[in-house]
């Protein structure tokens, strides 16, 4: 019986490639742990804390303080609740008075999301601390690390970017 050999070059070859695979799949297990914890960790403020608002209504109140008004239909796309649970932080956000909630005059099938004063001082006060959260481990890096931060923002975005698309 004959076996054939692979030559070197291949052999080289297919090792470079699994290496490659494997440290691409280290890459992948790193950022999601980073984003993970980062998520976590930035994701209780005080003021959310002293305002009781648990992750999924902090997310649909920051999303409708951003990007809003929107239609019901579109916070259900943006943050993938099934509809049942975004009626019930619905119903929890209008509540607080955080967010109002009105019929679309054109489609009695459809309504409409807004932010209150209230809920938009809230939801910018949470980012305000969110964001000196960041800026005080900021400032714990050195130049170098910082740099390299700001260098990798433009892929980093791009990757949500993608990411966002993948999950749709």
């Amino acid at each position: 019986m004959q076996t054939k050999e692979t030559p070197r070059a291949e052999q080289d070859t297919a090792g470079s490639q699994a290496e490659q695979q494997g440290a691409e799949q280290q890459t992948a297990q790193r950022l999601r742990t980073i984003i993970t914890r980062a998520n976590r960790l930035l994701g209780t403020t005080e003021t959310g804390r002293a305002a009781d608002l648990p992750p999924a209504r902090l997310s649909v109140l920051l999303a409708v303080e951003h990007r809003g008004p929107l239609r019901l239909s579109q916070v259900v796309a943006h943050e993938r609740l099934n509809p049942t649970m975004l009626s019930r932080v619905i119903g929890h956000l209008v509540q607080d008075g955080l967010i109002v909630r009105s019929n679309d005059p054109d489609d009695r099938r459809s309504a409409w999301l807004a932010v209150t004063d209230r809920g938009r001082d809230l939801a910018r006060q949470i980012r305000a601390e969110r964001t000196t959260a960041v800026q005080g481990a900021l400032d714990r890096l050195n130049d170098s690390e910082r740099a390299s931060l700001a260098a990798a923002l433009p892929a980093l975005e791009a990757f949500n970017e993608v990411l966002c698309e993948e999950t749709r």
